[in-house]
């Protein structure tokens, strides 16, 4: 079997070939369009397997050559240390370290998406870039208004009641076109995400996963496909620490000789619009009573809001995983709050609105009653949630304490009995302990 290595450019690739028992050789550049790459892809055979690392232009590349060749790996560019560490960088020797990790079976390798879940990552990722262009929209008009010292008088400044008083808010002539053309803009924004959540909505309507996510407070329609669109199969994390350090929200860990373990900042490894997706529904979510509002109060008297409100994502990524590898849904989900985002999903894709239909509508004051029975029975939740976390911090506390007296009572004792191993005459052989010599400390 061939192992081939294949490191790519915008225009061309450098080929590395390295056969059984011997050392590797070069294979040639080729060209990077897709005529040379369906050429080089018509001379793989099915004995054949193929590395390239991964890159933007990767999985349509693997696509041309999982039709010839019997293997396709894409590596892992943040893990191949043999390339990212190299003195001497060249695009041969590239192609030749990974054609020989390749066939020494010694390269780390990607998950390897299937065509419908890269074309949900892709919906995913333009939606987020439409949304931040919006957002930086918003603060243009936002610097605007604080240049010339004026303040919406209404919560939504983009809102009904906040663009009509815009509209009349006397301002220098160059800032008003500003504004204007500014708000022309975010109007073509608005129905450019709307149309891809409507797209999006049609692709994960049936979609067991995204109904579960939704039951989680603070995850909507965007957030819910983001993260089974990065998730794919859960099945590839073992265990959901894994998918938090995916997606970059494990705190990073610096510890040398002896000194004690620092914990910094988030690692911010992998998607960076997920990741923020989840932050935003963590602010979302806290707002809404139960354990994940409790836990964000708690962390934020002792670490500050943004540091808990970042712990709360983390706790968001954490339900995602058990959920979706339990199959079921969250246990506190707030059920008029999950039936309202399963019908904007639904009518997101396109369902018919229920206006006029007959046992359809419920009266103002029987809708404000069942909110309040569904808020009280969250607070009450909450508040069993807190009384737990006391409890267990009260009897952690209670162990460790009588683990101390335990301890001092036995040295107090041990001392009263043995020699003082600080005599002069004894000090050679203070650490010659026998393993016999040591107390078993579960016994």
């Amino acid at each position: 079997m061939r192992s081939i290595g294949l490191d790519v450019g915008s225009r061309v690739a450098e080929v590395a070939i390295v056969e059984p028992g011997r050392a590797a050789r070069s294979g040639g550049r080729i060209s990077a369009s897709p005529e040379g790459l369906s050429t080089f892809a018509a001379s793989l055979g099915p004995d054949d397997q193929v590395v390239l690392e991964a890159t933007t232009n990767t999985w349509a590349i693997v696509e041309l050559l999982e039709r010839h060749a019997g293997r396709v790996v894409v590596s892992n560019p943040l893990r191949t240390r043999a390339i990212a560490d190299a003195k001497t960088k060249t695009d041969t020797i590239d192609a030749a370290t990974l054609a020989e990790l390749l066939a020494a079976d010694y390269l780390p390798t990607v998950w390897q998406p299937g065509a419908a879940t890269r074309a949900l990552r892709r919906r995913v990722a333009a939606r987020a870039a439409l949304v931040g262009e919006r957002s930086r929209l918003r603060n243009r008009v936002s610097a605007v208004l604080v240049r010339n010292l004026a303040r919406c008088p209404w919560s939504d400044t983009f809102g009904v009641h906040g663009r009509r008083w815009l509209a009349g808010l006397a301002l220098p002539v160059d800032e008003r076109e500003l504004v204007d053309q500014t708000l022309r803009l975010l109007d073509v924004l608005e129905s450019e995400i709307r149309a891809a959540d409507a797209a999006l909505a049609t692709i994960v309507l049936d979609d067991a996963g995204v109904r579960r996510l939704l039951t989680i407070p603070g995850i909507g329609l965007g957030s819910a496909a983001a993260l089974v669109a990065l998730i794919g199969d859960v099945t590839r994390f073992p265990r959901p620490n894994k998918l938090v350090g995916y997606l970059g929200l494990d705190p990073i860990v610096r510890q040398s000789g002896g000194r004690a373990a620092h914990t910094g900042h988030i690692s911010h490894a992998g998607a960076g619009h997920v990741r923020a997706l989840l932050v935003e529904a963590a602010q979302a979510a806290i707002r809404v009573p139960g354990p994940l509002h409790a836990f964000h109060a708690r962390l934020a008297a002792r670490r500050g809001f943004s540091i808990a409100t970042v712990a709360v994502a983390r706790k968001l990524a954490v339900l995602a995983w058990h959920l979706l590898s339990h199959a079921t849904e969250y246990r506190w989900a707030p059920p008029r709050l999950t039936a309202k985002k399963v019908r904007a999903l639904e009518l997101a894709a396109g369902a018919p609105r229920r206006h006029g239909q007959r046992g359809s509508g419920e009266s103002r004051s029987a809708r404000a009653a069942a909110r309040g029975i569904e808020r009280a029975a969250l607070v009450q939740v909450e508040q069993a949630y807190v009384a737990f976390v006391e409890a267990r911090a009260k009897d952690a506390a209670a162990t460790k304490r009588g683990a101390t007296r335990e301890a001092r009572a036995e040295a107090r004792q041990g001392s009263a009995a043995e020699p003082d191993p600080r005599h002069s005459a004894l000090r050679h052989g203070v650490d010659r302990v026998r393993p016999n010599d040591t107390r078993d400390p579960t016994a």
